[in-house]
């Protein structure tokens, strides 16, 4: 993900001073429990869509309520760039300097998104065991958790799919088929979830894929040009309970122009309506995760984005019920 785009942007809109640096490596030194996880202290404040009008909801979509995450500076909880449930009110999130975090949803009786609680990290490893130390390593972009429990893992600059077996009982990684195309090093395979007994794969710059064990499909070939900054670029998917799946996008144009924007994905690539839009002058920010689940008789969103370990931008999780 190209972070001087909303460096620009937010800093423009005056939203802060300061510009965050380049991550190379992880900051935070995990002391991990006996079970390999290690509880983080965060806090979070509640966020609503701005001003009026600036968030754009299709027929049928309500807000369920939203937080932002605060933690410190060398906190893990920064550039969370992938989202997922895993049941019983519990989520996983995986970070693009190779993080994972997990906690649970905090509803009010209504169920509205108030909070998270239970938050703990690991550092994911590479195929020797050895904990994931560089960027370059451990830039996570996707994740999925396929139909029998494993949890996928898409990283760019070293583009690949790592297979790191269930949540509960995580191991080395072994590789898994990811498409045959020539991702450009900061443009990847950002949107991957689970299909059937395989894995949907969507690439930023345009491109959709399902994949197997043995094999990756074309669904959407890739533009001859690639996105441009200013297109919707897809940073996120995740399977849609009623079938086919959803996506996150984003797109920026200079110099303010900051929006995200979630939508239906067909089984042919196609896409459906614009459901939700989140523009400036209202609550916005680089989306690049999603997650849905079954609520009743509506389906329950979340996005997530990822601040870039950037002082000017913001790490929040949004909850939207959809008809």
């Amino acid at each position: 993900m190209n972070r001087r785009i909303y460096v620009a942007a937010l800093a423009a809109l005056t939203l802060a001073a300061c510009a965050g640096a380049v991550v190379t490596s992880q900051p935070w030194t995990p002391a991990p429990e006996a079970d390999g996880w290690s509880a983080v202290s965060a806090s979070t404040r509640p966020v609503g869509l701005g001003l009026p009008g600036a968030a754009v909801l299709g027929d049928g979509v309500r807000y369920a309520g939203g937080v932002t995450v605060l933690a410190g500076a060398d906190s893990p909880l920064h550039s969370l760039s992938d989202l997922k449930l895993t049941g019983g009110g519990g989520f996983v999130t995986v970070s693009d300097v190779g993080d994972l975090a997990r906690g649970s949803l905090m509803l009010d009786r209504r169920g509205r998104l108030i909070g998270l609680d239970g938050l703990r990290v690991r550092r994911l490893t590479l195929t020797d065991g050895s904990l994931i130390s560089q960027k370059a390593e451990g830039d996570a972009e996707g994740l999925a958790v396929t139909s029998n429990g494993d949890l996928l893992v898409s990283f760019e600059r070293d583009h690949r799919i790592w297979n790191y077996g269930p949540l509960t009982a995580l191991r080395s990684p072994q590789a898994v088929r990811r498409p045959d195309f020539p991702f450009a090093e900061n443009d990847g395979m950002e949107g991957l979830a689970a299909s059937g007994e395989g894995w949907r794969v969507a690439g930023e710059s345009g491109g959709v894929w399902d994949c197997v064990p043995a094999r990756c499909t074309v669904v959407t070939p890739p533009p001859a040009t690639p996105l441009l900054e200013g297109d919707y670029r897809i940073t996120g998917m995740d399977r849609d309970p009623a079938g086919g799946w959803f996506v996150v996008q984003r797109s920026w144009r200079a110099p303010i122009d900051v929006r995200a924007r979630v939508r239906r994905m067909a089984q042919d690539g196609t896409l459906g309506p614009v459901l939700i839009e989140l523009k400036l002058p209202g609550t916005t920010d680089n989306f690049e995760g999603i997650a849905a689940e079954r609520r009743g008789d509506r389906t329950r969103l979340y996005i997530l984005s990822d601040d870039n370990f950037n002082a000017v931008q913001r790490t929040m999780m949004l909850a939207f019920d959809v008809r």
